[in-house]
């Protein structure tokens, strides 16, 4: 892989390179297991370490922070110097930003005299207190038209810099710039970030992204990557809390920041949190309840470590199939390191008794990480087996147009249908409702002379029927052979032989063909 840039540039080619390798190590400039941690991201052949420094709640020594996140940087480059770290400014602000003295370097980027004080809390806030900007009186949502806001993201972004990150992620942008119109301010202030980071970065550059779909300016993208969560939908005909996650991640394109034109920026694609368990056992909430409260009851991350080993492993795998099957563009960004929050995780410890654990680590359970949580191996696998996935299984980017909208069979004149419908008992593995012959969630795409094809991840092995309904209805259906059906009681079966399976379905709709086959080594 090359990893090269230069001039404040980076190639599709690497850019890509480095999300196939990305993880999310959060907050890892405190973790207390960072030799065992460097040791997992040697192993596993990490690129990119997501979120590792970063604040939500302010630290006590804002300049011993920084200092800490230099040390970090450091000694991830000693054992990998390719390796991009990525830091984050979050839309949050807190009164603690009174103790900080602003800079007279900040004052010179944005052209103005210095003036010898700190932030001020309260010009960082949106006048109107919109509810659930302020938070308590001690909190808030900084607002980007105020140009203290502009201040500090830019004092933060710089010592970052400084310390030796080339990726900062800026959390979520449309509401931090809600009052910027066309993001005039927005624009200016990343343009100062990404000008400091040309002259003085490791590299020359710094990659920015945050949780959107994308920001397109006549016809200029704003970052350089973009990132979501996942979404999800219960698979309630399964023991336990399993899930199937839903079609989610569009991606805007246009020119990137490095020159290029897409259309369709790639992004990352992570298990996010945002509080950890959202439920007590003692309230004896049924699964069908839990199933629609967050993840069953947890944030994304709290939910995958609530699953056993052999569960984290097999979804996992799951994701990491379904993100290239579904989303050709985006990567799924591995979880190696995150907060709990308020699920503690009860874990063994190697001897007797058990401790609990407040932060995911996909560590081997070892003396030099005695809580991981053993996804490490089940990682490298992945990224060492992934091999050609996305050109062999994958399905056209998520709001492509699905095709033939005005399409003829060029021998008998018969206009082809613009919607062709997979419907059965597989519906509901795959995000969908079964049974549904209207879901656009398991619309097949026309790949031209007449063909329809589609892929799909199956999570769980099990006997499955399937049919399609051309024109979305019941009137021409077809599945065991060439003739149709009217209804929905006939239908084709098949056997999934083992979880986490890669399937294509392919109709022909002259020929009255639909077929199903297993990608295989996959």
């Amino acid at each position: 892989m090359d990893h090269s840039m230069f001039n404040g540039s980076i190639s599709r080619d690497v850019l890509e390179g480095y999300l196939s390798r990305a993880v999310t190590a959060a907050d890892l400039v405190n973790s207390t297991t960072v030799d065992d941690d460097l040791r997992m991201i040697k192993n596993i052949g990490a690129k990119f370490l997501g979120r590792a420094s970063g604040v939500w709640l302010l630290e006590a020594d804002d300049g011993e922070h920084f200092r800490k996140s230099a040390t970090l940087a450091e000694r991830v480059h000693e054992v990998d110097p390719d390796i991009m770290l990525q830091t984050c400014i979050f839309e949050a602000v807190f009164e603690g930003v009174e103790k900080i003295k602003i800079p007279e370097w900040v004052f010179t980027a944005f052209q103005l005299p210095a003036e010898n004080r700190n932030f001020r809390f309260a010009d960082m806030l949106f006048d109107g207190k919109p509810k659930g900007f302020v938070w308590d009186d001690n909190g808030g949502i900084p607002n980007m038209n105020k140009p203290e806001t502009q201040f500090w993201f830019y004092y933060r972004a710089v010592n970052y810099i400084n310390a030796g990150y080339e990726a900062i992620h800026m959390g979520q942008i449309h509401l931090y710039t809600a009052e910027d119109i066309g993001l005039k301010k927005t624009v200016s202030l990343f343009q100062k970030i990404r000008d400091y980071a040309r002259e003085h970065a490791r590299r020359g550059i710094v990659l920015l992204d945050a949780h959107t779909h994308g920001v397109n300016i006549d016809g200029r993208l704003l970052f350089d990557i973009h990132s979501m969560p996942y979404s999800r939908m219960p698979l309630l005909d399964r023991t336990g809390d399993k899930l199937a996650l839903v079609q989610e991640g569009f991606s805007e394109g246009g020119v990137t920041p490095s020159g290029w034109s897409c259309d369709s920026l790639p992004m990352l694609m992570e298990l996010d949190n945002w509080g950890g368990k959202f439920f007590d056992e003692q309230d004896n909430i049924p699964f069908e309840r839990r199933a629609w409260k967050e993840w069953w009851g947890y944030d994304q991350i709290a939910w995958f470590a609530s699953q056993d080993e052999e569960s984290r492993n097999q979804f996992l795998e799951y994701a990491f199939k379904w993100t290239a099957v579904n989303n050709a563009n985006a990567y799924l960004q591995m979880p190696i390191r995150r907060t709990l929050g308020s699920y503690h995780r009860p874990l063994p410890t190697g001897g007797e008794g058990e401790a609990r654990s407040n932060c995911y680590q996909a560590n081997r359970a070892s003396e030099g990480c005695p809580l991981g949580f053993g996804q490490e191996d089940k990682i490298r696998s992945l990224w060492q087996s992934e091999q050609d996935l996305r050109q062999r299984a994958g399905n056209p980017l998520p709001n492509t147009s699905f095709g033939a909208d005005d399409s003829y069979d060029p021998e008998t004149g018969i206009k082809l249908p613009a919607r062709v419908i997979l419907y059965g008992s597989f519906q509901h593995h795959v995000g969908a409702f079964n049974n549904d012959s209207n879901s656009e969630i398991t619309r097949m795409y026309y790949s031209g002379n007449g063909i329809y094809r589609r892929s799909f991840v199956m999570p769980f092995k099990g006997s499955y029927t399937y049919a399609v309904a051309p024109y979305g209805t019941l009137s021409q259906t077809y599945s065991i052979d060439e003739y149709p059906r009217s209804g929905s009681s006939t239908k084709a079966t098949m056997d999934i032989e083992r979880d986490n399976t890669v399937i294509e379905f392919v109709f022909d709709f002259m020929k009255r063909s639909l077929t199903v086959k297993v990608i295989e080594g996959l």
